[in-house]
């Protein structure tokens, strides 16, 4: 069906030439004017005509539908049409918007009102149309009227844009007082527009936005705000590369520097009274594991009175005093008995003992290297002695750190490498005394001290891991790749806990090939070089 004709602002009917008038005498009375909307004969277009000048509708006797003064001169000529008084208003641009009312509100209040698309037709309902006049086709194109050519319409071009909101210029200085609260995300939309087109043409700016991007990613990060493990001795060495120490630490002491000093900051940043919170010691003693309840006060005086057999092997003063046990546990059963403040007075001594521990040391050098440390049942020289004590500050700093819930990682990889190193080593010992003792297979093979013997590859994994062939038959024996029998792969923090006694042979996470009765061996051993 055909479309509603355009708006009548569209077109200014007054200013369209009229067609020419047929001649005179062409007509015949009575003849019916051909119905507009029809059939037009070819070559013959009908114009379309509007008011006066519309047609009649078809089948109405043209001579009932004229005047009376129209039907005597019919047949006559009729007259020109005379020109109107004033001249023909000049035909609009066809892309003027139609004056019908305000124009549309595009943008919001703040910005500026664009101009609507002129080419667009007023949205006004369809005009009542005149009896015979000619309709729109289907495609929306309404056909011209007979002669008459429509002025070109230009093309309306793209569509506007819309409004955005340019960013507003601030000064540097504002802009760079803003990038705090734009890190925080508190900034209005026009000042983090500012922001975020300053920053790629500020390298200073983007720099300092970084920053402040990363410490508010570190108010809502879910993850421990502990330092890292590695962070003091890294410092340390950066300062020793641009100014070398006088008396330089020695690497064999350097473990239990680093975490005497973790251990301090752990002491330091709990509360009073996180100082009385239960703490659960735990060691392997000969078949099964033990444990022990104490307070943080009590885990610190546990550690004074071991550290001061070291002291008392370099000459300085045994806290115990004179006559002490020599025995771990005994020393620390007599500090427990001694009593005395359990609380934070208990840091400050400790503190100050391993401080004169690291300064003897490094002072005396390698002249004190070799130096025997009694231990009672055993002995170690003092820098395998050293790291000993570092391997005990840090499980026990792990169990305080899990009694007051405080994050508490792993040492860094070359001092973890030097505690699995003496655990290795100590291995061959303990199996023997294990063996001894009735709690391990008999040797299997007689082997000369220093010649190869039977062994298990001891795999650590990790960035502090190495390989490790363990000797089965004697402590004098050598270990090599040839000779092993087995072959056990663990962690490097999963062996550490073994040999601290805070997870049994059973439980270790451990990938076995060969001799299992070698493997059970080893594995029952590394659990009993464990101790209060």
């Amino acid at each position: 069906m055909p479309g509603p004709r355009g708006a009548a602002d569209d077109l200014d009917l007054a200013a369209v030439p009229l067609p020419p008038l047929p001649p005179p005498g062409s007509g015949t009375p009575g003849e019916a004017v051909p119905e507009q909307s029809g059939a037009e004969a070819p070559g013959q277009p009908v114009p379309e005509q509007s008011g006066a000048n519309a047609p009649a509708p078809a089948g109405e006797d043209t001579a009932s539908a004229a005047s009376p003064d129209e039907r005597d001169t019919r047949g006559e000529p009729e007259p020109e049409p005379a020109a109107p008084d004033d001249p023909a208003e000049p035909e609009p641009d066809a892309c003027e918007p139609a004056e019908s009312g305000p124009e549309p509100h595009v943008c919001g209040p703040t910005g500026p009102e664009p101009e609507p698309d002129a080419c667009e037709p007023a949205e006004s309902g369809p005009e009542p149309e005149a009896p015979g006049a000619d309709r729109t086709p289907a495609d929306g194109v309404p056909a011209p009227a007979s002669g008459f050519v429509p002025a070109p319409v230009p093309d309306p071009g793209p569509a506007p844009e819309p409004c955005v909101s340019a960013a507003p210029v601030l000064p540097h200085r504002d802009l760079q007082a803003l990038l705090g609260a734009w890190a925080l995300s508190v900034c209005s939309a026009e000042e983090t527009a500012a922001v975020e087109d300053h920053l790629p043409r500020c390298l200073p700016c983007a720099d300092e936005a970084k920053r402040l991007r990363e410490a508010v990613g570190l108010l809502h990060s879910d993850g421990a705000l502990d330092l890292d493990a590695t962070l003091r001795s890294r410092v340390v060495e950066g300062c020793l590369g641009r100014r070398p120490a006088r008396i330089p630490i020695p690497g064999w002491a350097a473990p239990y520097d680093a975490e005497t000093a973790r251990l301090d900051a752990l002491l330091r940043d709990i509360g009073d009274a996180d100082w009385d919170a239960q703490v659960r010691l735990r060691w392997f003693e000969k078949e099964r594991r033990t444990d022990r309840w104490t307070t943080v006060g009590g885990v610190i005086r546990h550690l004074t009175a071991v550290d001061g057999l070291l002291s008392a092997a370099l000459g300085l003063d045994d806290p115990l005093g004179g006559g002490a046990p020599l025995d771990p546990t005994e020393r620390t059963e007599a500090s427990w008995a001694a009593g005395g403040s359990p609380t934070r007075a208990v840091r400050e001594p400790w503190r100050a003992q391993s401080h004169e521990l690291i300064r003897t040391a490094s002072f005396a050098g390698r002249n004190v290297a070799e130096t025997s440390v009694s231990y009672g049942s055993f002995a170690l020289p003092l820098q395998d002695a050293l790291v000993d004590r570092a391997f005990e500050c840090w499980v026990h700093g792990w169990d305080i750190a899990e009694a007051v819930a405080y994050p508490y990682p792993a040492p860094s990889a070359a001092h973890l490498h030097l505690m699995i190193d003496l655990a290795a080593r100590m291995l061959p010992a303990a199996l023997a005394g294990r063996r001894r003792a009735g709690l391990a297979g008999p040797a299997r093979d007689l082997v000369v001290p220093g010649e190869p013997g039977r062994s298990l590859h001891l795999e650590i994994e990790g960035h502090a891991g190495g390989d490790w062939y363990i000797a089965l038959d004697s402590p004098a024996a050598l270990g090599t790749r040839e000779t092993a029998v087995a072959q056990v792969a663990l962690d490097a923090v999963e062996f550490c806990r073994l040999v601290a006694g805070h997870i049994s042979p059973a439980e270790a996470a451990a990938g076995q090939e060969g001799d299992r009765e070698a493997i059970s061996d080893v594995l029952f051993a590394a659990a009993s070089l464990s101790r209060l």
